[in-house]
């Protein structure tokens, strides 16, 4: 069994910057494609990025591109997401998930590809 538990959220000025951890245990996702979804109240939960295995490959929603970075250290089973210049509309709970079936050298960009959760960090943007 995975478990995925996600850190660094928090509240933050608009403009400013945070970085969210994902630490997998009971299982190595090294393998794996990974991403980072989030969810605002009233809202669906939507891809914020994706990565590949190695991170060779990386995707990002079109309102992120620019500001968020998405990374991996598969020796320490860790993923990242480095979130600069940070808008109110970015607030939202952020979610980790790995998808453990599927092929690891591209990104998962559909929801239902991912079989793992954390329990999610909140993240809050004040203006």
């Amino acid at each position: 069994q995975v478990q995925l538990v996600e850190s660094g959220g928090g509240l933050v000025q608009a403009g400013g910057s945070l970085r969210l951890s994902c630490a997998a245990s009971g299982r190595t996702l090294r393998n794996y494609p990974m991403g980072w979804f989030r969810q605002a109240p009233g809202k669906e939960r939507e891809l914020v990025a994706a990565i590949s295995w190695s991170g060779g490959n990386t995707y990002y929603v079109e309102s992120v591109k620019g500001r968020f970075t998405i990374s991996r250290d598969n020796a320490k089973n860790t993923m990242y997401l480095q979130m600069n210049s940070l808008k109110p509309e970015d607030t939202a709970v952020y979610y980790c998930a790995a998808d453990v079936t599927g092929y690891g050298g591209r990104t998962s960009v559909d929801i239902y590809e991912y079989d793992y959760w954390g329990q999610g960090t909140q993240v809050t943007v004040s203006s």
